[in-house]
């Protein structure tokens, strides 16, 4: 949630900012100051009128005192009882709509952000190896993955419908593998600590992070008796809220944990787009990664939180490349992001399997994070989180990039552990 005395202070700088978002970061911004300067005005008459109730009680008792008559200003006691009454449910309301409005303003992205409206306009700041090349037409993972036996989109569309899976033998162990292979690594060699969260979530959580209000059409919402629950879209969500509410000591941070959850996104407004196969899906594996940091080391943070997710490719033998994301691309609660996209000659393109953002303060204000500094001042923390990475996309790279001349698909080495040492998945 965006400070609201930083724009109250600095209007111009911080709409400047939100301008490389587009007119409608920009739109909010004036509606947020609007409601916010209507507040205040509303906040003032009540305490002026609380003022005044208070002089008059105090004259009425005065009066009262002295034996002299004070029905005059018992008259005018009851009337502004009354009206504050009527101006405490104004400023109320007010002040919930300016909370309403803050939660739907984006992040100002910060000054190193590039400007530019689309993905076209992100810059490539870092590649490793190179394409692999093949002696046939290279097959995309759905043909490969069907023939192997070890995807089944048919069974998934009986049981749940479009964007769904079922992984069957190879396919199941090596989605299996890989979740291990992520969680070891980053536990082991990263310093993360593991966790594993609730898949479902409270609306505050959801709040807490950014999801809501203004994706709740994206997530999958559970009615339930004591409020709403809604389906993890991604385990930043549980893992980020781990200490909603909580004010940490400085020597507590920074904060690293690593966990995997099923992630369950609709996709409500990306009807018609990667429909074919595991690039867009209702339901995919990942394992996330979540630091909670000081303010004064965030953007370092960033860096490092970049380079655990990029090791994964490396490890892995795949070629990739990392983009600083434009403003106008970035996603709503993000101040800085890299996208780190995996290629997969199947689709021939290359494929998104982690974003690493930092969001700076904005999701610590949702949720009240906060930690004490050395001059006893509370301070709010610093979040990030990162795909460490996305395993549906991943899956996805192996098979396109392990094929074949005769349909089975050699992975790489560094799952050999994971699967007793058998590398080749044959038809």
């Amino acid at each position: 949630m965006i400070d609201i005395r930083r724009i109250r202070d600095d209007a111009a700088a911080v709409k400047a900012r939100l301008a490389l978002r587009g007119p409608a970061a920009t739109a909010a911004a004036d509606e947020l100051l609007a409601a916010d300067s209507a507040w205040r005005s509303d906040l003032q008459r009540y305490e002026a009128l609380q003022a005044e109730k208070n002089k008059i009680s105090k004259e009425i008792g005065a009066k009262k005192k002295a034996g002299q008559p004070a029905e005059d200003l018992m008259a005018r006691s009851s009337q502004l009882s009354a009206e504050l009454e009527a101006a405490r449910k104004d400023t109320e309301a007010r002040e919930l709509a300016v909370r309403d409005l803050a939660l739907r303003t984006p992040n100002p992205p910060h000054e190193s952000v590039p400007p530019g409206t689309s993905a076209e306009d992100n810059v490539e700041v870092a590649r490793w190896g190179a394409p692999p090349e093949f002696p046939f037409a290279p097959r995309d993972h759905v043909a490969l993955g069907t023939a192997l036996g070890a995807l089944d989109f048919d069974a998934a569309a009986k049981i749940s419908g479009s964007g769904f899976v079922v992984y069957r033998g190879a396919g199941a162990r090596l989605e299996r593998a890989l979740i291990n292979f992520l969680l070891d690594l980053h536990t082991r060699e990263h310093g993360y600590a593991e966790v594993s969260p609730p898949f479902i979530i409270l609306r505050d959580a959801m709040i807490g992070t950014g999801q809501l209000p203004k994706f709740e059409e994206d997530m999958y919402r559970v009615p339930d008796e004591g409020g709403d629950l809604f389906l993890a879209p991604t385990a930043e969500v549980p893992v980020t809220n781990l200490h909603r509410e909580e004010i940490l000591k400085e020597s507590d941070l920074p904060r690293r944990y690593a966990a995997y959850t099923p992630c369950f996104r609709r996709e409500a407004g990306s009807y018609g787009k990667d429909t074919r196969g595991m690039i867009r899906m209702h339901q995919f594996d990942k394992v996330e990664l979540v630091k909670i940091v000081h303010p004064d080391r965030s953007y370092e943070e960033l860096e490092s939180l970049r380079r655990n997710a990029e090791t994964v490719l490396e490890r892995l033998g795949l070629h990739y490349r990392t983009v600083l994301l434009c403003a106008g691309d970035m996603g709503f609660g993000a101040a800085k992001c890299y996208d780190i996209e995996v290629w997969a000659p199947g689709q021939n393109r290359y494929l998104e399997v982690s974003s690493c953002s930092n969001f700076e303060d904005f999701q610590a204000r949702r949720m009240n994070l906060r930690f004490k500094g050395p001059d006893g001042k509370n301070r709010f923390c610093h979040t990030l989180n990162g795909s460490g990475t996305a395993l549906a996309r991943l899956f996805v790279a192996l098979l396109e990039n392990g094929q074949q001349p005769d349909g089975s698909v050699r992975l790489p080495e560094a799952l050999g552990p994971y699967l007793n040492g058998e590398l080749l998945i044959r038809p």
